[in-house]
């Protein structure tokens, strides 16, 4: 099976890329589209501004081919938000690979970043979670997140309830970060590249 990191330019691709290693399977780092395409399963990982971001991957050329790809994408953190249509943070337009936007959390007296493990809650069944109790506990970093909607397939609560991880079609994305969440990230990330 060939997996690939899409090389975004960002610091937790190293990260990432050793937690999939450790699992056993090999994975490229990459920002060719060709090799991006010809890949069975896709990994967008992301931290920083959305508006940076994105302008890294429209000087890759990615920005036209990353919404038009058919095999399964896992966004991660900042490149579950890339997925979206709209950041508020920059503001920056996305990939618009999933029908939402992203805006700034609005948490009360609690401090931004939401930094550190909670709790999710399941919103609809899906191979991501497959073996996962819900309830589980993931460990997130963000200041920016997705409401709750159609495409929310678990949630988490943090001064409001936002969504933990979203899908649509063949695209996937977790604001948690799956690599720095232990063996239930592990368990998710394996779930991705088997059952998804």
């Amino acid at each position: 099976m060939k997996l690939v990191i899409v090389d975004t330019g960002c610091a937790n691709i190293s990260s990432v890329r050793f937690a999939i290693e450790r699992l056993g399977y090999q994975v490229e780092v990459s920002d060719k589209p060709q090799q991006i395409q010809a890949a069975d399963k896709v990994f967008l990982p992301g931290v920083g501004a959305a508006a940076a971001a994105m302008e890294q991957i429209h000087d890759k050329g990615l920005a036209e081919l990353l919404p038009q790809l058919t095999q399964p994408v896992l966004g991660i953190c900042l490149g579950m938000q890339l997925m979206t249509r709209w950041s508020e943070e920059g503001p920056a337009q996305c990939l618009g690979m999933i029908d939402t936007d992203v805006r700034r959390m609005q948490v009360g007296d609690l401090r931004l970043p939401h930094m550190g493990w909670n709790q999710i809650r399941s919103q609809q069944s899906s191979a991501l979670f497959k073996g996962i109790e819900d309830g589980s506990y993931f460990y997130f970093v963000h200041s920016y997140a997705v409401a709750l909607g159609a495409h929310t397939l678990s949630s988490c609560d943090y001064g409001g309830s936002f969504s933990a991880s979203i899908a649509q079609g063949n695209f996937y994305g977790v604001q948690f970060h799956p690599e720095r969440s232990g063996p239930v990230g592990a368990k998710l990330l394996r779930n991705f590249i088997e059952f998804c």
